[in-house]
C-alpha cells in the first residue's frame, strides 16, 4: 500500500475508532492522527505475526483495531 493510501486508511480508522471508543475527548482531528499512527502500528504488528491484509477492507480492519487500542491507551493516559 502506498503512503497516501495508508494515510487515508489510517484516517478512516481513526474516525471509526473515535466512534467505537466512548469518552474519547480528543476531537476528530486528533482521533484521525491517532488512527494513522495506530494503523501503522497495527499493520506492522499484524505483518510480524504473518497476517497480511488481502484487500482494502482488511487494511481498514487492521488499522481500526490498532487505532482503537492506541486511542484507548491515550484515553487512559489523559485521565
Amino acid at each position: 500500500m502506498g503512503l497516501i493510501a495508508a494515510l487515508i486508511v489510517g484516517g478512516i480508522a481513526g474516525w471509526l475508532a473515535g466512534i467505537i471508543v466512548k469518552g474519547s475527548g480528543h476531537g476528530i482531528l486528533m482521533n484521525i492522527v491517532i488512527g494513522i499512527i495506530g494503523g501503522f502500528i497495527g499493520g506492522f504488528v499484524f505483518g510480524l505475526a504473518g497476517f497480511g491484509e488481502p484487500n482494502i477492507f482488511g487494511s481498514i480492519a487492521v488499522a481500526t483495531l490498532g487505532a482503537v487500542i492506541l486511542l484507548w491507551i491515550a484515553n487512559k493516559i489523559k485521565t
